[in-house]
């Protein structure tokens, strides 16, 4: 068991091109899966989706079970907001010819793992000379997509069946996109206090979120790179030396200016 945990470890934690590429094709799993909630929530659970849902939740629950077995501190592990909304989706996916089709937007939450999976961003600043300068661009640009996507979700699971003006998942898009800029066209208003609520975090979380992409994306460019010395760990994308207390600093790079 311990040479099988090993080489569990060395795949989610290790720095060789497999390892890199089993981390990628976790990602692309993320990726495949969302779309595929994202695009069965407006529609019926049948048959076809409920065995779909349990094929994705068994191997969300092997991926978790393995994170889980080779974490050195599962307790932290336990309490980090991805792993519970793992266990979120999991038990949705898990449970969901057994529950009401109103707690399928829970599904959405995978979302949430984009791009946070195990060393992906590391793997993503090794191998990419793109997102290695873009970095904050890229991930405030995801966290602003999961925040929306999922805030349309949930405005579609809460709200189709009282409100006459959102008929489909678009409707409910266009609802959140609209709040969230606050250009608020006012043919589509959510009513009573659930409905209130929702415009309110949308509103104040997607601001937020907007205003944390548009910092990124006019500020000078960073690079995440810790300094041996001092810890500092943003650097400018020509720097050889650290600002804060001089270290020679060892980046790496692909060449270019």
């Amino acid at each position: 068991m311990e040479k099988l945990k090993k080489k569990v470890n060395l795949l989610y934690t290790g720095t060789s091109k497999k390892a890199a590429m089993f981390r990628y094709l976790l990602m692309g799993f993320d990726v495949s899966t969302i779309v595929f909630f994202i695009a069965t929530v407006p529609r019926e659970p049948t048959p076809a989706i409920l065995a779909a849902d349990l094929v994705i939740g068994t191997l969300i629950l092997t991926d978790f079970l393995s994170r889980l077995w080779i974490a050195p501190n599962r307790a932290r592990m336990m309490r980090q907001i991805y792993t519970v909304t793992d266990v979120v989706v999991i038990l949705s996916l898990l449970l969901a010819p057994l529950v009401s089709q109103s707690f399928g937007f829970l599904r959405v939450l995978r979302t949430l793992r984009l791009l946070h999976s195990y060393h992906v961003l590391r793997d993503l600043r090794r191998d990419t000379p793109f997102f290695r300068r873009n970095e904050d661009v890229i991930v405030s640009s995801v966290n602003l997509c999961v925040f929306i996507f999922f805030m349309s979700t949930l405005v579609f699971v809460l709200r189709v069946d009282y409100n006459p003006d959102i008929v489909g998942y678009v409707d409910a898009l266009y609802f959140t996109v609209s709040t969230l800029t606050t250009t608020g066209f006012g043919d589509i208003v959510l009513t009573g206090t659930t409905g209130r609520l929702v415009a309110v975090v949308i509103m104040v979380a997607g601001v937020a979120l907007f205003l944390r992409l548009a910092q990124t994306v006019f500020q000078p460019s960073k690079l995440h790179h810790m300094c041996p010395e001092c810890a500092l760990n943003r650097h400018d994308t020509d720097a050889v030396h650290c600002k804060h207390c001089g270290h020679l600093l060892k980046i790496e790079t692909g060449g270019a200016s």
